[in-house]
């Protein structure tokens, strides 16, 4: 169990955890919070005395509900499906649906958590929330998956709308899905609005969209090496787990700012190449053929393909920048990393470090971007898709990359300035989590408590 120096703060976990039992992520999600917030609790006293915390824990609505489908063989398929409505006090709730086996309560609790503090520090107008489902699109049809999300958005769209909650993708929804899901909301409440982003072009989304997530990273990754190394991304040696949007475009940036990538992998194995990822090939294997990493090693002469993920950590990099899933580098995968020589670590993902890997970075002098400010480059320009649409117009891809660049550099400054300004001097992890929660801590002062 942990121990928190403030007994308000050590009362405040103490709770979540009597009513969240079993709930590891979100638990885990807290904890990290909690702990960067011990010198802003004793700062602000104003703060608790509005029971600012004890109501940031606490979501503003979970919604979970059924949703019923027919397979291509014709036999009745059940699932459940999630929306996390967390804190609105900075804008409506915005935050991804993912579709995966391992979608439950726990996961989509943390990452609207965690989705909360991120869109606090794009400084754009949006509350937290999540969603998503246990479905798992592997292996089904176009019209399966086709059938599910009109389904699954029979019941969400009751809840959601674009002053209200607007969803996006995330893990296992793509451009696809998005685009069956807007389907069965328009035709649902007859109206062409704002209230999905991730659209295509021809109906409303933003140019970069794809690219944000990834981009976003190598932005943040760069202006850390920068600022507090005096170093940068160029000539460096990289490892991206994962092989979906965000590693794919996070290998795109890196490569053009002059890294090597040398290493990915997708769940089954991970490939190593010495000679610098070709990212065409595995563009043409992962986003055309929806095939497994193993068949780059079978096109590109030099490389290698190994079942398994963790082995990847162990490969001598500069930079590690895990895009996959939560928990993907434990200890003994940080330890392997730091003997290695790394010196910087950036979250593409949500939560992929654990706290004993983040400790061991952090102890090791290793520069460590959180997910919460390293990875906020899609709901950015999700943000930005949401101006778009309110505005009825577009903005050219160079005009959103920029603005893009711009967010991901002062998520940078206002992390690194909230750890200086609390004596957490070059913690990151604090720094984002308190600059984050003060923005929203103040808006939710200001509003009063509703009774």
């Amino acid at each position: 169990m942990v121990s928190f120096k403030s007994a308000y703060l050590q009362g405040v976990y103490d709770k979540v955890v009597a009513r969240n039992p079993g709930e590891s992520e979100f638990l885990q999600a807290v904890e990290e919070v909690l702990l960067s917030l011990e010198p802003v609790v004793a700062q602000r006293p104003d703060l608790v005395k509005a029971g600012i915390i004890d109501r940031m824990v606490e979501p503003e609505r979970f919604i979970q509900f059924r949703v019923s489908w027919v397979d291509d063989a014709g036999n009745v398929q059940v699932n459940r499906g999630f929306r996390v409505q967390f804190n609105s006090a900075i804008g409506p709730y915005k935050g991804g649906l993912r579709f995966h086996p391992s979608v439950c309560a726990s996961v989509i609790k943390f990452l609207g958590f965690e989705q909360c503090f991120k869109n606090a520090l794009t400084t754009l107008p949006m509350g937290g929330g999540k969603g998503g489902s246990d479905f798992d699109p592997k292996g089904k049809s176009d019209n399966e998956i086709m059938r599910f999300c009109q389904s699954f958005m029979t019941e969400l769209y009751r809840h959601i709308g674009p002053d209200t909650d607007v969803p996006a993708g995330d893990m296992g929804v793509g451009a696809r899905e998005i685009g069956f899901l807007f389907g069965q909301y328009k035709r649902l409440r007859n109206e062409f609005t704002g209230v999905l982003t991730g659209k295509a072009i021809g109906s409303g989304g933003s140019l970069a969209r794809t690219q944000a997530t990834g981009y976003g990273l190598l932005y943040f990754t760069q202006e850390m090496l920068s600022k507090l190394k005096g170093d940068s991304v160029q000539g460096k040696t990289v490892i991206v787990s994962g092989s979906g949007n965000v590693a794919i475009y996070a290998v795109e940036k890196a490569q053009e700012l002059g890294a090597k990538v040398v290493a990915m992998y997708d769940s089954n194995g991970y490939v190593y190449d010495p000679n610098g990822i070709q990212l065409d090939v595995v563009k043409q294997i992962k986003e055309v053929e929806r095939g497994r990493i193993s068949e780059y090693a079978k096109r590109v002469p030099g490389s290698e393909y190994h079942e398994g993920c963790k082995g990847i950590w162990k490969i001598k990099c500069d930079i590690a920048l895990p895009c996959a899933t939560q928990n993907e580098i434990d200890a003994e995968a940080a330890q392997a990393l730091v003997d290695n020589g790394v010196m910087a670590v950036a979250e593409g993902a949500n939560m992929p470090s654990t706290p004993e890997a983040i400790e061991i970075f952090q102890k090791n002098g290793v520069l460590f971007g959180p997910a919460k400010a390293a990875n906020a480059g899609g709901v950015a320009v999700s943000g930005l898709e949401m101006s778009q649409n309110s505005m009825r117009y577009s903005w050219t891809f160079e005009e959103v990359d920029s603005k893009l660049h711009d967010i991901m550099v002062n998520i940078f400054h206002s992390a690194e300035q909230a750890a200086d300004q609390f004596g957490m001097k070059g913690n990151l992890v604090a720094g984002a989590n308190i600059a984050g929660f003060l923005k929203i801590a103040e808006a939710m002062k200001w509003q009063g408590v509703a009774y």
